[in-house]
This record gives structure tokens, sequence and C-alpha cells, in this order.
């Protein structure tokens, strides 16, 4: 039993040691969009950093927003943390708060000048 969990202690370091940044690329409606971590993501607050182009051209006329959330499960509410992305040096900063480790939806949104809203979905793991 002792061993077991040693091994668990271990498996853990190395799974925490191993973590990288996110970094997450896909396109919709022609516009190719960036998802990236400032460092490993945390229980806590974690900076997002969203870049958008479109033709080559880096897009810095958009509102983007994201909506991180858990579904229920048993025994666990549903969790969710919606933030608004502020331009910073060409890339759209937002600030999330993962309360606990384990799967992340999100939802993408950026409305573009032309007044259309575009929405990508994925998930991280934390």
């Amino acid at each position: 039993m002792k061993l077991l969990k040693i091994f668990s202690i271990i498996a853990l370091l190395i799974g925490v040691l191993n973590a990288q940044p996110i970094d997450l690329t896909g396109s919709k409606n022609g516009y190719d969009i960036t998802l990236k971590s400032e460092k490993s993501l945390v229980v806590g607050d974690n900076y997002f950093y969203v870049t958008l182009a479109k033709d080559g051209k880096t897009v810095t006329d958009a509102k983007v927003k994201a909506k991180f959330f858990m579904p229920e499960m048993p025994g666990m509410p549903y969790m969710e943390y919606e933030g608004k992305a502020q331009l910073v040096d060409g890339k759209y900063k937002l600030l999330i708060n993962l309360s606990m480790s384990g799967t992340w939806q999100y939802h993408l949104m950026f409305k573009t000048a032309d007044g259309k809203v575009h929405k990508i979905r994925s998930s991280v793991n934390l």
C-alpha cells in the first residue's frame, strides 16, 4: 500500500513537471485563431492570449470573450467562468479562473467589425 502511494506521488509530479502551456490553433469562417496560455494551466487564475488573423493580416478591431465551463457531475455543481478580452500588443488577453482540476470546455467568441459573431468550441485539461 505504501509503495502504491509513492508511485502515485511520483506519477503526479511527473505530470505536473511535464505540463506545457496551451497552444491551440484553428480556423473559422476565414479567420485563423490561436489560443495560448501564458504558462501551464493551474487551479486559479490563468492568462490566455488570442490572436486573430484574416488573409494573413492581424485583426485588432474585434471584440473577444470566452466562457470556460465544467458540466454538472454527480456530487459536483456546474461551474462557469466568463472573461472579456482586452487588446494588448496585437493580442487579446483574457483572465480565466479555473476553480478545479479536470476537463474544462470552452466557447471562444469574437465579433468582427462587420457585426458577425464567430464561435469556437473546444476543451482544455487541467
